[in-house]
């Protein structure tokens, strides 16, 4: 058993060999608490979701830390628009993000810390960079001079030369104006910490290396986040990690945005879809399904075609759940994934690949449902539930017990009216009035339910919207 990843450092697949032997330590860059997640915030930490449980499937002692970049430039200004605490802000969001994160399933990381409880670990990482010369301090600012580190760049395969580095106005000093500001003067009005270089506050890519630093020691096995940071904030904390002396990441793994007209989705862009509200029109368990399924890799191009097509796909998955409970009682998961679901997840967390096997098992117990044989419908289900257990989406499963529950009253309503009108269907069944029969499924069909005739009567279903 080897589990391959595609580094981005080395633009290629790789052997994951950890680098302490039976554990795995994970950074994942997380929320930056501005505003309220969309989907294509949530994506990063459910695709990072389903790594931890593949590794803890695979028996590796799993350390994974997401931080809460909880101070930033757009936090600020949105406190001085909305005349609120800049904690305050951040405060809500984050609430929101972790929200967003367990309505889809995501298991909590082992740690999440927030930037500003590390101001400490900053300034000892910004003294030992001036100290060896890879940083300096200006006007109450403290920049990292990037020529002072020959491996600058190498993550994005750039040149030096042709950069062009993000830079705010007031990041005066400056000796070259490609250096990147680790820490910013403070200016009137804004939070601002005590250092031996004046009051100021953080820049954002210091904070991440001091976390990491601090959480997975000199070196750790892999730092996640989605593409868009590759350049400037991974190149930069990669910078100033390994001029301070760590070796840093061992594997760099990116994942793709969700797109809307094939532009990132993004708060600035105006075409955003708030988890908050999807998950009001669409079941969460669904939402993970559209989200975690495709290859974390790979974009996703957001249409609610593209969404009904992942709740029709979801709902034939359930749908065999549901029957081989129904017929056979509680079926537990079986405690090995079949070979080609493992040998797909192995392979740079293939879950396009593995999603086939879950569907071609479900075929297999459906033909076995149709032929009766309910000691092959539960081996399948065993399977199918230990499969869909690693991806977040086993509909039996406590986390999305509740799912079923919301509405309980009105599904209750619901069930009665539609069971007297399957009685007068099966009333026109028994008189032979086939066309009476045929009718009525019909208009319940029209009216958005599947009709199934099984061994203990009908039984009905919502179908896709």
């Amino acid at each position: 058993m080897t589990i391959r990843l595609y580094d981005t450092s080395a633009r290629q697949t790789r052997d994951f060999t950890p680098l302490v032997p039976g554990c795995v330590s994970i950074y994942l860059c997380g929320a930056t608490v501005q505003a309220a997640p969309h989907i294509g915030h949530i994506r990063s930490g459910l695709n990072f979701d389903i790594m931890q449980r593949w590794f803890s499937y695979r028996g590796y002692d799993v350390t994974f830390i997401r931080n809460v970049t909880d101070i930033d430039d757009k936090i600020i200004a949105k406190s001085a628009d909305q005349n609120r605490p800049w904690w305050s802000i951040g405060y809500e969001n984050e609430r929101a993000f972790n929200s967003g994160y367990d309505v889809l399933g995501c298991l909590p990381p082992t740690y999440e810390p927030r930037a500003t409880g590390h101001i400490t670990e900053m300034i000892e990482m910004m003294r030992g960079l001036i100290e060896r010369g890879h940083a300096y301090e200006a006007d109450g600012n403290v920049y990292f001079d990037v020529r002072s580190y020959d491996g600058y760049l190498e993550l994005s395969n750039q040149e030096l030369d042709n950069l062009l580095q993000p830079s705010a106005p007031d990041e005066t000093g400056k000796r070259d104006k490609r250096d990147f500001a680790m820490w910013k003067a403070a200016k009137p009005g804004e939070p601002s910490w005590e250092t031996p270089w004046g009051r100021g506050r953080p820049g954002w890519h210091l904070e991440c290396s001091a976390m990491a630093h601090k959480y997975l020691g000199r070196a750790f096995d892999i730092h996640g986040g989605g593409i868009d940071l590759i350049f400037p904030h991974h190149e930069n904390e990669i910078a100033q990690a390994k001029a301070f002396g760590d070796d840093f990441a061992n594997f760099w793994v990116h994942n793709h945005w969700v797109t809307m007209a094939n532009e990132k989705m993004s708060k600035s862009l105006g075409n955003s879809v708030l988890v908050s509200e999807m998950v009001k029109a669409w079941r969460p368990i669904v939402l993970r399904y559209y989200l975690g399924t495709p290859h974390y890799r790979s974009a996703i191009e957001y249409s609610e075609e593209a969404l009904r097509e992942a709740e029709s796909a979801f709902a034939r998955i359930e749908g065999f759940v549901q029957r081989v409970v129904e017929k056979a009682g509680p079926v537990e998961p079986a405690a090995e994934v079949p070979p080609a679901f493992a040998e797909a997840m192995d392979d740079d967390l293939g879950v396009p690949q593995a999603l086939a096997i879950i569907h071609t098992t479900v075929r297999q117990g459906n033909s076995a449902l149709a032929a009766d044989d309910k000691e092959a419908a539960v081996a399948r289900l065993a399977e199918v539930r230990a499969m869909l257990g690693v991806l977040g989406l086993d509909p039996l499963d406590p986390h999305w017990a509740g799912e079923s529950d919301r509405g309980e009253d009105l599904h209750g309503v619901v069930d009665t009216l539609v069971r007297l009108v399957l009685d007068q269907r099966q009333s026109a069944r028994e008189r032979k009035d086939w066309a009476a029969a045929d009718a009525i499924r019909d208009q319940l069909q029209q009216s958005g339910l599947v009709i199934e005739d099984s061994p203990t009567g009908p039984r009905w279903t919502l179908g896709p919207r």
